[in-house]
């Protein structure tokens, strides 16, 4: 009998691997955490090449181009996606989908070029600008491709393609050693590459509904592309405010404080960027199998969510505790002992890990039941938070550490707003939402307590050698009672 039982649980765990949320999970972390390292040591690389004035100038182009791209998609992905899955005629929405994409991209890449006019009297801004403001109308093209790979389960393909994109990245910076290249020039070859990018995923990432007939031949008026703006204006403010959010932060810190505090608020973001990872992938995999969920009568939607949102909590967890513990080794092994006092804003960003990954679902969910006007309301409501704490508190604070607790406030603020909403839509209870605050707010200070007493590096293998066993035991015994922890993608 137990041998029977064990032959079924290997057989579970298989189905498990098998399934197509772990496959393109294991694909994106991969690919991801690859094209982090990458661009890091990419990063780090002309920082150290360029003089300040031009690694300051590629910055500022980046930063402006980085602002007008977090408009030119019109945050419609998660749109398409949830559109793509329930209409039947889906290669005539691609098709639309693919000329409003471009017709944006061209308006917002001028949109770029007239910024860095108004805004930057410096003539190499500018020409930056020209060239690495064209990357708007290629990254609309592969925005498209790379959600109709999402609806379609193929993420594998979009992370193929932009491992290998950061690969090539990775080569150009080994340039700098043997060459000195202008930051034109860098910026010249950069584009060459991100149009190599694009012709891969027009070759290889394509799915067979994208078709450049269909696409040329589709008729998109200006009444129908204003109409599909003005039902879906919260999209474009969601997608914006996700990236505005991290931009802001930067900005302020590049005007309020020193060139060292930018630098470390670099690296402590880098090494957080590197932990969203995880959530975010398996969110792209999740969010459309919270769509079909609750687009069936008697669908699961919610299970599916409770059950990830178990998993996305310990995640947080864990990454808050790993940075507390190996931080202080971490940081200055890859950066350099300069970087030997980042550590502790470090940690101070990493507080907000306890949240993100638990926001990141439940926006998933609320999107995913078509009310994505409350998650841009709650979006916009986290960076009015956010900013108004950061303004003040620099303003009486000169310190890194108001940016920081200020970042973590507002998603704090995030979830208690998302928590409430659905608790109104009796999609959670009270109950579940208070045990996830006390119990983070329990681990927390528990291992920080802890950590006076016992050597860090020692404490974060005992604490959660001892966490996992009850997690293996609740484990075992949904697998007896036959309950399912995620349901298995076709």
């Amino acid at each position: 009998m137990n041998l029977m039982l064990k032959n079924k649980y290997f057989s579970y765990i298989s189905a498990k691997l098998q399934s197509d949320l772990i496959r393109n999970s294991f694909w994106g972390i991969f690919s991801n955490v690859l094209q982090n390292i990458l661009f890091s040591i990419f990063f780090i690389v002309i920082a150290r090449k360029y003089s300040t004035e031009d690694f300051a100038s590629y910055i500022l182009a980046n930063t402006l181009y980085g602002f007008v791209v977090a408009f030119s998609s019109m945050g419609l992905g998660q749109w398409f996606v949830r559109e793509l899955l329930t209409i039947e005629d889906k290669k005539i929405l691609i098709s639309k989908f693919f000329k409003i994409q471009l017709i944006t991209g061209i308006f917002f890449y001028a949109v770029n070029i007239l910024l860095s006019f108004i805004l930057y009297s410096d003539t190499q801004i500018r020409q930056l600008s020209l060239l690495i403001g064209i990357n708007v109308i290629f990254d609309n093209i592969i925005y498209v491709i790379s959600f109709v790979n999402i609806a379609q389960q193929e993420q594998k393909k979009t992370f193929i393609i932009k491992t290998i994109e950061a690969f090539l990245k990775f080569l150009v910076a080994g340039l700098l050693f043997i060459s000195n290249l202008p930051v034109l020039y860098l910026a010249f070859i950069l584009l060459l590459l991100r149009f190599v990018t694009l012709n891969l995923f027009i070759r290889i990432g394509c799915s067979n509904l994208i078709n450049l007939k269909n696409i040329i031949a589709v008729r998109i008026d200006t009444h129908e592309v204003k109409k599909i703006i003005v039902n879906n204006w919260p999209f474009i403010v969601i997608g914006s405010v996700a990236v505005l959010y991290w931009r802001i932060g930067n900005i302020l810190v590049s005007k309020t404080l020193g060139l060292e505090e930018v630098a470390i608020y670099e690296v402590s973001f880098k090494l957080f960027s590197m932990a969203q990872i995880l959530p975010f992938i398996v969110s792209t995999s999740i969010f459309p199998m919270l769509v079909k969920a609750f687009n069936i009568p008697g669908g699961d939607g919610l299970r599916i969510y409770k059950r990830a949102f178990i998993a996305y909590t310990a995640y947080g967890l864990l990454s808050y505790t790993f940075i507390y513990s190996f931080s202080d080794f971490i940081i200055p092994f890859l950066f350099g002992e300069k970087y030997a006092t980042t550590p502790v804003y470090c940690r101070e960003m990493f507080l907000t890990m306890l949240f993100f990954p638990t926001v990141l679902l439940q926006a998933n969910l609320i999107v995913a039941i078509k009310r994505e006007r409350t998650d841009m309301i709650l979006n916009l409501l986290s960076l009015l938070v956010n900013v108004t704490i950061c303004v003040t508190g620099l303003y009486y604070f000169k310190s890194l550490s108001v940016v920081n607790y200020a970042i973590f406030i507002s998603f704090f603020v995030f979830h208690i707003a998302q928590d409430i909403f659905l608790l109104k839509k009796s999609m959670i209870k009270f109950i579940h939402a208070a045990l996830f605050y006390l119990l983070s707010a329990g681990i927390v200070f528990s291992y920080q307590i802890l950590a006076t007493r016992i050597d860090k590096n020692v404490l974060f293998f005992i604490f959660w050698s001892v966490l996992l066993i009850p997690f293996a035991a609740i484990l075992v015994k949904q697998f007896i009672r036959n309950k399912t922890v995620i349901p298995v993608a076709d």
